[in-house]
């Protein structure tokens, strides 16, 4: 059930999914959002892309993946169950996919927001040809 909550493939929303989303998002900290964001790169880490550059240990892994099951159950057993039950009699299971992907993202939009984050981000801008794009984006004529 929690693969099936945090799929990444795109979950369309309805009332009670926004509902547990939103009881998701405010139940967090932003202790709880950035353990959530460590086991979402300690998982993509596993990736064959990735591996090579991100060094996650096993005990690493093991110790995230398990604080972030801690972290589903407490929002879903205790601080969102009648959002998580509404939602899933009235939508599906699809709707707790829908719920914590959108507290991934807001996780995730956090961690963007970091100033160190946003200045590795910025570090982009030295390498693309600005005036290039600007020819491909411009409207015809």
């Amino acid at each position: 059930m929690l693969a099936l909550a945090m799929h990444a493939g795109a979950a369309q929303a309805g009332l009670y999914a926004d509902d547990l989303a939103r009881c998701l998002v405010e139940s967090t900290t932003a202790a709880d959002k950035n353990a959530l964001v460590k086991w979402m790169f300690a998982t993509m880490a596993l990736h064959p892309a990735v591996k090579s550059i991100a060094s996650v240990t096993d005990a690493e892994r093991t110790r995230s993946t398990r604080s972030t099951a801690e972290l589903f159950e407490k929002l879903l057993i205790g601080s969102c169950r009648t959002q998580a039950q509404q939602a899933v009699k009235y939508e599906g299971a699809i709707a707790l996919q829908s719920g914590f992907q959108i507290l991934g993202q807001v996780a995730a939009r956090e961690l963007f927001a970091d100033p160190n984050v946003a200045h590795g981000l910025a570090e982009l801008e030295k390498y693309i040809d600005s005036p290039k794009i600007g020819q491909v984006l411009a409207p015809a004529q």
